[in-house]
């Protein structure tokens, strides 16, 4: 069925292209050239409708229900996923595995932090710099 709408889409779309440059403008008359009538006026001098705006008043409203179709048919298929990441390997389902610290030698200073719950918490050793030489006396 998504291919069949797919093809009248582009079917539609290539008569539409067609017909629309097919036609001429409002004011495309000779007297729209010398300053007529035809241009000056808000909505020009209207006839009668031709085939070429019916055909394209016709095309007109077709693409829109393709296009309205195609929009419809695609979110359907797209699941129960909401977002594009979850689509494609379901990896935010998942929560990632922790981290585990290093453990910290006794005696080695070191920094506990822990989140406002006090549900977590985690120790890191202290980097500190080496001792410098003891300075020679003189």
């Amino acid at each position: 069925m998504i291919i069949l709408l797919t093809v009248v889409h582009s079917v539609v779309c290539l008569f539409l292209v067609i017909v629309v440059l097919l036609q001429s403008g409002k004011a495309a008359d000779i007297a729209g050239a010398f300053g007529g009538m035809g241009s000056q006026t808000a909505f020009g001098p209207r006839g009668s409708a031709t085939v070429l705006s019916k055909a394209t008043t016709i095309a007109a409203g077709l693409f829109m229900v393709t296009s309205m179709s195609l929009a419809i048919f695609a979110t359907r298929s797209a699941g129960t996923a909401s977002t594009v990441l979850e689509r494609q390997s379901g990896s935010l389902s998942k929560p990632a595995p922790a981290k585990q610290a290093p453990a910290v030698p006794a005696g080695q200073p070191s920094v506990t932090l822990s989140t406002e719950d006090g549900k977590q918490s985690k120790t890191i050793p202290l980097q500190l710099p080496p001792k410098p030489a003891e300075q020679k006396k003189q």
